[in-house]
């Protein structure tokens, strides 16, 4: 009998590698696995659909979603995870505390990308500054000209101008043209050999750690999409995803925790396991709507406060339904 012949584009992760190299399989599905950039899977997906599975921004999809014009449906794999608060960096000689930022400009590579949404609900929830109180300078991080993917309308005094033609963000930040840049890579190696320059929070990990005690959330970058026609063919392909990707994070949990020689290219690995494990608990990377209702919720409240979803969506009518419960033996 022939499988389910689909493509899948996600990016190159220790998690998504037995899906890759066939350790482990996709129930009914023979998948045509390709290892992309953040960049170029979200830009080809959203703008061409070029992809039956693909690993999406949270923040695109949440745009789509609430217009109700995405054309994938997302089942809760979250291959991206990450603590934004190694994403603010500032002019030191100007900018000390996170409220300093109040009446500053603040370079961006799109307004709407899923790291930048986490910052500003850190920087407005912590600290008190929302996005009317910085003005928003866009443009490239080493390249020009960069636009936002989707089309926004943001609420009245958000203001949002573009970087001057032919200079990047980190240019402007290394002359001192604006105070801060927040993006999910760091600025340019120049920016970053200025002493003036450096992240916001002088201790990121320590903020990070405080953050996750007090509100139990372990930020959400990215989700995986499934093209909705072919859902509607094939029903039982959103949990089939689901087992997979499940099964192939586990094989690379497994993988990590075998410190007899480690898998991963950095020392300290056990002290690094043992210090997630007292913070976030044994499942640190976990997938699933269960257990993630928190940061699921405080993104689509966030989302929506800065002007990006129409609308304010539910937990419960962003992934497939399929896939709220986990099967076990």
């Amino acid at each position: 009998m022939s499988k389910l012949r689909i493509s899948v584009a996600v990016g190159d992760y220790d998690r998504t590698r037995p899906l890759v190299d066939g350790r482990v399989q996709v129930d009914g599905a023979d998948p045509v696995m390709m290892l992309l950039s953040p960049e170029e899977m979200f830009f080809r997906s959203m703008r061409h659909e070029a992809f039956d599975v693909c690993e999406l921004s949270f923040s695109s999809y949440a745009v789509r979603t609430a217009r109700g014009d995405c054309p994938y449906v997302a089942i809760p794999v979250f291959l991206s995870r990450m603590f934004r608060h190694t994403s603010i960096y500032v002019r030191k000689d100007r900018v000390h505390r996170p409220e300093d930022l109040k009446g500053r400009r603040v370079g961006v590579p799109e307004y709407q990308l899923t790291a930048i949404v986490w910052a500003r609900a850190i920087l407005q929830d912590d600290y008190g500054v929302a996005p009317e109180d910085i003005r928003w300078v866009r443009g490239g991080i080493e390249t020009p000209g960069r636009p936002e993917k989707i089309a926004l309308n943001l609420p009245p005094g958000v203001v949002v101008e573009a970087a001057p033609e032919g200079m990047t963000i980190s240019e402007m930040l290394n002359r001192g043209d604006i105070d801060g840049f927040i993006a999910p890579r760091p600025p340019s190696r120049e920016a970053l050999a200025n002493p003036s320059i450096g992240w916001l929070f002088d201790d990121p990990t320590a903020s990070a750690k405080d953050y996750y005690r007090r509100t139990q959330i372990f930020p959400i970058m990215h989700v995986v999409g499934v093209r909705k026609t072919l859902v509607e063919a094939h029903p039982w392909l959103p949990g089939a995803l689901q087992k997979a990707f499940t099964a192939a994070k586990d094989v690379a949990f497994e993988a990590l925790c075998d410190t007899s020689a480690t898998k991963v290219t950095l020392p300290f690995v056990e002290e690094q396991l043992k210090a997630a494990r007292e913070t976030l608990g044994s499942d640190f990377w976990s997938y699933g709507v269960a257990g993630n209702e928190a940061a699921i919720d405080t993104f689509l409240r966030h989302h929506h406060s800065q002007g990006l979803s129409s609308r304010r969506l539910r937990v419960d009518e962003v992934f497939h339904p399929s896939t709220y419960e986990s099967f076990s033996i």
